[in-house]
């Protein structure tokens, strides 16, 4: 009966686990998906405590318990006092913490198995689960490591760096042979190596640009890891909540990858969008022009439409509640405000969608980049806030640029464009922009934040 009334929850779990998916595909119900998939997860922990719980001693209870207390109290302090700017830093490290699950259940199932009784394909599940969790905990410790701005964004660009990837590929392909021949922990241990330095390589091998894809990418990786754990435990809840997170974190990667004018299959060697030139920051582009914030809220007064394109520094500068209010004081005036998202702004797929919604910005004026770009040389002014790679024409003008190819956001269409940013540096991929030199362009220097509260005073 235990175990009917156990394989029911996972049933509802895994049901409420898609809605969730479903519900976080629309701004309007991502809040009930969300929800969903908390009861979904706390169903299915019930339901899984209770099936490896049962019968057993209070003491493995007690342990349990107090595991998970500790393990909730740091998530909930972690998850009060992040920013949201640093939530891309934090959940490519929980993508590590799913990898070294990932690694411990499979050494674990194969130590306490009767290693000699294995079979074959159990053997694998562990071999992979181990390859997976070990490429995916080091490939997003590397993710975090750039993120939080600990190493450098630059990719690491080693000698025959494919050659190196295809080789540890094919290594680990023969000790996978070697350990489901010989039931040894050896060829485990060595495969565990090499896909720990095969993670970390997979990653720093990627330009800090391309950095929300590789986040995106990691997902996928976590959930394969967590699918591959389920096999070796025999959980079927966790095969299929795996397989949901890596399908949906592979097809969201393939979106972003189109995004960026990037190949699927590229992205998942890694490295991709690396062999092209050279960073383009010493090109001399001319003057830039300045403006003030009473010239800004003069123009914008005067205008019919405005597109405002966020980015990273909108939310470094945490500008999102001064650009929500501004936009309904120029809706109010009769001027037609939207917004403009690239599918990569920010440094986490949705980020700008994200702080927008928290600041209470209606849904139906955010605009995604290929609904936008069409209106823009019928827009009287663009404000550029905080987003540098992402409206850069050198994607489409120049063809050794290291973003050669990536669809942008062509704000310079507009009759003007403000660019908000606190100086004249090159953007996190390290490439200078055009954009700010050109004739219809000017430059707001400042803290965003402060810069946009200086324009709601003009107005």
């Amino acid at each position: 009966m235990d175990l009917a009334l156990i394989q029911a929850a996972y049933i509802i779990a895994g049901l409420l686990f898609i809605l969730s998916l479903a519900g976080l595909s629309k701004h309007e119900t991502a809040k009930d998906g969300n929800n969903l998939g908390m009861i979904g997860m706390l169903i299915a922990l019930v339901a899984t405590l209770w099936l490896a719980l049962r019968g057993a001693d209070p003491l493995n209870w007690l342990s349990i318990a107090t595991a998970m207390a500790i393990g909730a109290l740091i998530g909930i302090w972690r998850a009060r006092r992040v920013e949201m700017t640093a939530m891309p830093e934090l959940i490519a490290m929980l993508h590590s913490f799913v990898g070294a699950a990932a690694v411990l259940v499979g050494f674990n199932t194969f130590l306490a198995s009767d290693a000699g009784a294995s079979d074959g394909v159990h053997l694998v599940e562990i071999f992979l689960g181990v390859f997976i969790g070990a490429v995916t905990f080091t490939g997003s410790v590397v993710a975090y490591l750039k993120l939080a701005a600990k190493i450098s964004g630059r990719p690491l660009m080693l000698p025959a760096r494919h050659w190196l990837n295809l080789f540890a590929g094919i290594i680990s392909l023969g000790l996978m042979i070697w350990f489901v021949a010989s039931h040894s922990i050896v060829p485990l241990g060595i495969m565990t190596a090499i896909a720990l330095a095969f993670g970390w390589h997979l990653v720093a091998s990627i330009g800090g640009g391309d950095m929300p894809v590789v986040v995106s990418m990691l997902n996928s990786y976590s959930g394969w890891a967590a699918a591959a754990a389920g096999f070796m435990l025999g959980n079927d809840l966790l095969i299929i909540t795996g397989a949901l997170v890596g399908s949906s974190g592979a097809y969201l990667s393939y979106i972003m990858s189109k995004a960026m004018n990037r190949s699927f299959i590229s992205v998942i060697a890694g490295g991709f969008g690396q062999d092209g030139g050279a960073p383009t920051g010493d090109v001399d582009y001319g003057e830039h022009r300045e403006t003030n914030p009473d010239e800004v809220a003069d123009l914008l007064v005067h205008a019919k439409s405005v597109v405002i394109t966020p980015g990273y520094g909108m939310a470094v500068a945490q500008a999102q509640y001064p650009v929500a209010d501004l936009t309904a004081k120029l809706r109010e005036k009769g001027v037609d405000v939207r917004f403009g998202i690239h599918p990569v702004a920010g440094r986490l797929p949705g980020h700008m969608n994200v702080l927008l919604a928290e600041a209470k910005v209606p849904y139906d004026i955010v605009l995604e980049m290929d609904e936008i770009n069409d209106d823009l040389p019928e827009t009287d002014v663009v404000l550029v806030i905080g987003a540098n790679d992402t409206v850069n024409p050198a994607a489409e003008e120049d063809p050794n640029s290291p973003i050669a190819g990536m669809p942008v956001l062509e704000v310079w269409n507009a009759k003007d464009v403000i660019v908000f940013k606190r100086s004249m540096a090159a953007g996190y991929a390290g490439v200078q922009n055009p954009l700010f030199f050109r004739e219809n362009s000017a430059m707001l220097f400042g803290d965003a934040k402060d810069r946009v509260e200086d324009i709601i005073k003009s107005l």
